[in-house]
C-alpha cells in the first residue's frame, strides 16, 4: 500500500490565495485613460494646472488673463419696445407737458412725426433747400405757398423743419377756423401745435421764441384748379407781416413744389360744398370715381426751399400800423416765393421723377 502524503495546513484557513492579475507592460509615452484626460485638460497628476496650461491663456505681453468679449447691448427691436413702453407709461400716468395753446410735444415727437415720415421720405421723397436760412433759435415767421386740395403741404413742412434743419424745430402752424370746428380734427391739431390764424396767437408764439408757419393764400390757394397750379393767389391783408413787425422777427419765404400734383382738382361741386359747409368739394381724376382709393395722394416729387430771411428788427414796432409798409413787405414776400417757384419748376424734368 503506497505511503500517504501529508499536506500541511495553511495559516489562512485552507482557502487558496487569489492569483494577482498579470501586469501589462505600459507603452512608452502613453499613460492610463485618467492620466491622458487630465493631460488634455492641462492638469498634472494631482489635479493642478500645469505650467504649460497657464502660459497658454496668458497674453504674450503680460500676465493678465485674456479679456472676455463684452456683452452685446439690446437689439433695435428691444430698444424700440422699451421706448413704446416708456411712452405708454408717461401717457397713463400723465407725466407729459402741454403748453397754453394745447401743444403736446411728447405726442408730436412719438406719434405724429413717425406717422408723417413715411409720406415725407418714401412717398413724396421731399428734398429741402436752404435750411441754413431758418434760425436755429428765437422767433421767426415762415410764410409758404398753399396747394394740393388737402393741406398735406403744411404737414410735410412740419417734418422738414423738425428733421432737416441743423437744429430740429417744431413748426407752430396758424390754421383756419374751419380746422378747429371739425370733430376730432381740431383737438388733434391743437396737440400737434396748430393754433388759430389770428394776430394775437401769432404774436404770443413769436414773442415766446417759436417758429411759426403761415399759409396766407388759405383756401383760395389750396382749393384752386389744376389749371392754375403754381400761380399764387392773393396773400390776404398782410396780417402776418404786422405780427412779424411787432415782434421784430425775421420772415422766411418758403416755396413748395410738388404738392399741386397730389390731387389734381379738375372741377368743384359747389352745391355739395355748401351743403357740407366746406369751401369746395373737389373732383379729381381719382375722386370720387375710385372711392376711398381716390384719397391716396399721387406720388409726386417734392422740393421745399427756404429763402433768405427778410429782417424786420430794424423797424419800430409801431411800423406794424403803417398800411403802406405792410403792403410792400407782403408783396415782397409773395414775389420772392413766386419767383422761387418758377425757378424750381424750370429745373424739374418731371412732376413724379423730379
Amino acid at each position: 500500500m503506497p505511503e500517504a502524503r501529508v499536506i500541511p495546513l495553511r495559516q489562512d484557513g485552507g482557502r487558496p490565495r487569489p492569483r494577482p492579475a498579470p501586469r501589462r507592460a505600459s507603452r512608452p509615452g502613453i499613460g492610463s485613460l485618467t492620466e491622458r484626460t487630465a493631460a488634455a485638460r492641462g492638469l498634472d497628476g494631482d489635479g493642478r494646472p500645469t505650467e504649460e496650461a497657464v502660459d497658454a491663456v496668458e497674453p504674450a505681453t503680460g500676465g493678465e488673463l485674456a479679456a472676455l468679449p463684452a456683452p452685446s447691448g439690446p437689439t433695435e427691436l428691444e430698444a424700440r419696445v422699451a421706448e413704446v413702453g416708456e411712452f405708454l407709461q408717461r401717457r397713463l400716468t400723465g407725466r407729459y407737458a402741454v403748453d397754453d395753446f394745447g401743444f403736446d410735444r411728447d405726442l408730436t415727437e412719438n406719434v405724429v412725426m413717425p406717422l408723417l415720415r413715411p409720406l415725407y421720405e418714401k412717398w413724396f421723397r421731399v428734398e429741402t433747400i436752404g435750411t441754413e436760412n431758418v434760425p436755429t433759435s428765437g422767433g421767426a415767421l415762415l410764410v409758404a405757398n398753399h396747394s394740393g386740395t388737402l393741406p398735406l403741404d403744411a404737414l410735410m413742412t412740419t417734418v422738414a423743419t423738425h428733421d432737416d434743419l441743423p437744429v430740429p424745430r417744431y413748426l407752430r402752424m396758424l390754421a383756419a377756423d374751419l380746422v378747429f370746428g371739425l370733430p376730432g380734427v381740431g383737438a388733434a391739431a391743437r396737440k400737434a401745435g396748430h393754433t388759430l390764424a389770428c394776430n394775437a396767437d401769432a404774436e404770443a408764439l413769436l414773442s415766446a421764441g417759436e417758429l411759426v408757419g403761415v399759409w396766407p393764400e388759405g383756401f383760395k390757394g389750396i382749393g384752386k384748379d389744376f389749371a392754375d397750379r403754381y400761380k399764387l393767389q392773393r396773400f390776404g391783408r398782410g396780417g402776418f407781416v404786422s405780427a412779424a413787425l411787432r415782434c421784430g422777427v425775421p420772415i422766411i419765404p418758403c416755396s413748395i413744389v410738388g404738392a399741386e400734383e397730389i390731387y389734381p382738382k379738375i372741377a368743384d361741386l359747389g352745391p355739395i360744398a355748401r351743403l357740407l359747409g366746406v369751401p369746395y368739394f373737389p373732383i379729381t381724376p381719382t375722386w370720387p370715381l375710385l372711392g376711398p382709393l381716390g384719397l391716396v395722394p399721387l406720388p409726386s416729387k417734392w422740393y421745399i426751399e427756404f429763402g433768405e430771411p427778410i429782417h424786420t428788427d430794424s423797424y419800430d414796432p409801431s411800423a406794424a400800423d403803417d398800411p403802406m409798409l405792410v403792403f410792400n413787405l407782403t408783396d415782397q414776400v409773395r414775389e420772392n416765393i413766386q419767383q422761387t417757384l418758377y425757378r424750381l419748376l424750370a429745373g424739374r424734368r418731371n412732376a413724379f421723377l423730379g
